[in-house]
């Protein structure tokens, strides 16, 4: 494992960094098997571990504490996200600070996370949801200064809403903030234009999230794939986008090299990008966690190869079914 700095906080975080939303919002989790995944990926040196309240209303973040717990010998760097106060993903320009983040529901939810993480600080939490225009009523950022100077946490980030990276763009030039979590692989490729250049200018640590696409850049999902009832991904991959998104993955397929899986190769088109402090993956299953983790060993792809891959960037725009 190779390991990168986080912006200006200072840590110094694994490049293969740990999703931990789809062990407790997807279906087919197994909590025992999760645990064995999660404690496969710290022995094979994975350090960050990226979590939610919203991620099964704490569930998830109870798993995390756990780790913690069982590894108290090993410094382990624990991130999680406050949700806004109307329980909407994503935020809508609309939304005002008191509809999503008021003081009060920050400071509840800081608290809330902490103990159900069995932690006495975070070593970063998140806005969960993110407007730039929020910059503009400084109650928000005050309490989280507050409760950060207080050491509930040590570091400010937010996470950015899909397909808007130009929208925390004010915030990473503010200086108000340490890190950005941002969706960031070969399709959705645009946080390259402003974002990472801000983020490179200002110190900003960048946190790559969704680098398979929600599974399309898996190389797995078909025409005709469904899901359990009650799972995210059905509401996701209504047939416009999944239509839409296995057309683009069986595109790449031909770029593979051999001996690579499509994963693979997604997962280290975005190691070749130096804005990229650690990227995030969703692992619930140790084939899973080895194949991912071992992508930080083998590094970044050719220069070649990431110049054909970067001519399947997919510019998109939010939709209804986008969340």
């Amino acid at each position: 494992m190779k390991y990168r700095k986080l912006g200006k906080t200072n840590l110094i975080v694994s490049e293969i960094g740990y999703g931990m939303w789809g062990m407790a919002g997807w279906t087919g989790s197994d909590d025992e098997e999760s645990f064995r995944s999660l404690q496969l990926a710290v022995d094979m040196g994975c350090n960050f571990f990226d979590t939610a309240w919203g991620y099964g209303a704490g569930k998830s973040e109870n798993l995390l504490g756990q780790l913690i717990s069982a590894n108290k010998d090993k410094k382990l760097y624990t991130a999680t996200k406050m949700p806004p106060k109307n329980f909407k993903w994503p935020s809508r320009r609309e939304y005002t600070l008191d509809d999503c983040f008021p003081p009060d529901h920050i400071e509840e939810y800081v608290e809330r996370s902490l103990k159900n993480a069995g932690l006495d600080s975070f070593d970063l939490m998140q806005f969960h949801t993110w407007e730039d225009q929020w910059l503009e009523d400084e109650r928000g950022i005050n309490k989280m200064t507050d409760l950060k100077n207080q050491g509930l946490f040590h570091a400010i980030g937010i996470s950015i809403n899909r397909w808007e990276p130009w929208n925390g763009i004010k915030a990473v030039k503010s200086g108000l903030i340490d890190t950005v979590q941002v969706i960031y692989n070969i399709f959705d490729q645009n946080p390259k234009d402003e974002l990472f250049p801000a983020c490179r200018e200002h110190n900003i640590g960048v946190i790559a999230r969704v680098p398979f696409d929600e599974g399309s850049l898996t190389g797995t999902l078909t025409e005709d794939s469904k899901w359990p009832d009650g799972d995210w991904r059905n509401t996701y991959f209504v047939p416009e986008n999944l239509i839409a998104s296995v057309e683009h993955a069986n595109a790449l397929k031909p770029l593979i090299p051999s001996g690579m899986t499509m994963p693979e190769m997604a997962l280290r088109f975005i190691l070749g990008e130096p804005a990229v402090s650690t990227i995030i993956p969703g692992m619930r299953k140790k084939h899973h966690v080895i194949s991912n983790m071992g992508t930080s060993d083998a590094g970044p792809l050719d220069t070649d190869l990431i110049k054909e891959l970067e001519k399947h960037r997919w510019d998109r725009e939010p939709k209804v079914w986008s969340q």
